[in-house]
């Protein structure tokens, strides 16, 4: 059997024509093995003298057993014999099925060789081989069926933000709905639910919040120009944050790892630097960078502490 008969074979059978005979194969020798299982417990369960073998007898008590303990030579021949039946029965077996292959293979299922490639099966049927180019191939039959995939994706994402979007801008118009409603209106709607009170309180007219009748209608009015000019600073807003972005990336990312102790030294002298040069102008110390004070005595220093201590003592009491 060529390889093109036995892969049309088994495109029509569903399944390779060795299968078909391995599975009869096999249904024969699993009734082997059950026929011989049955032969083998039928063995055993007739009595031993109704095989032929001798009952023994007891000297002493003059009794007869029947049993199999006093023949075990008739349990290791039966099993010897069932032994051979088995080995028997499964060479006869494969010598008479390895016959039934070769016939099946090259008699019932085969197709000749020359008729083979002219054989069209029935799900054939209606095609015209060969394929046109302009036929679609798997690979674009997948990719077509992933993009409407893709696409029913997008288009529910795109339903679901539409929702959202008419919410928000219901929920926005009911908040300023106050605002445009005479006051009788106004008393009946929910505070909680209504920001209308943005424009329509007094604040928002110090603040140029508020809005007009005419304002409203034509939607031209301080809240929208501010809005406006919000807008419009928005690009430059953007820009100076892509600025700063380059520069974040050189600043340390925690607290700790800032390092505090490579310039203490400089802030340590500048700030000394400055108390001698006010202390020097006060008269206390001595001459700082070219600057020289009078000199005063320990008496008055003592004076000037006592009368700081008696300020601070007050301002306690207060």
């Amino acid at each position: 059997m060529t390889q093109q008969v036995e892969a049309l074979l088994t495109e029509h059978f569903r399944y390779t024509p060795l299968s078909l005979i391995d599975d009869i194969i096999n249904t024969v020798n699993t009734i082997i093995y059950r026929a011989i299982e049955a032969i083998e417990i039928g063995l055993f369960s007739i009595p031993p003298q109704q095989l032929g073998y001798s009952l023994e007898k007891d000297a002493a008590s003059g009794d007869t057993s029947m049993g199999d303990a006093d023949h075990p030579e008739a349990k290791a021949e039966i099993e010897n014999g069932v032994h051979q039946l088995e080995t028997l029965l499964e060479a006869t077996v494969d010598k008479t099925f390895d016959k039934f292959e070769i016939y099946t293979l090259r008699n019932i299922l085969t197709v000749p060789d020359e008729l083979a490639p002219w054989m069209r099966l029935g799900h054939y049927e209606g095609l015209t081989l060969p394929l046109p180019t302009t036929s679609p191939t798997p690979e674009t039959i997948l990719a077509l069926r992933r993009k409407v995939h893709e696409t029913r994706k997008l288009n529910l994402a795109l339903r679901n933000t539409h929702a959202n979007n008419a919410a928000t801008i219901s929920q926005l118009r009911s908040f300023l709905s106050s605002a445009t409603l005479p006051s009788s209106d106004t008393s009946s709607t929910d505070p909680s639910t209504s920001l209308g009170f943005l424009t329509s309180h007094p604040s928002a007219t110090t603040l140029g919040l508020s809005l007009t009748q005419s304002q409203t209608e034509s939607t031209k009015g301080p809240l929208s120009t501010q809005t406006q000019f919000f807008i419009s600073q928005l690009p430059a807003l953007r820009q100076a944050l892509e600025e700063l972005k380059p520069r974040l990336k050189t600043l340390p990312e925690k607290i700790g790892d800032v390092d505090w102790e490579s310039h203490g030294e400089e802030r340590r002298a500048y700030i000394e630097g400055r108390v001698r040069r006010v202390v020097g102008a006060r008269g206390v110390g001595g001459e700082i960078n070219g600057v020289k004070g009078p000199r005063v005595g320990r008496e008055e220093v003592g004076d000037l502490e006592g009368v700081i201590a008696g300020m601070a003592t007050e301002k306690e009491q207060e």
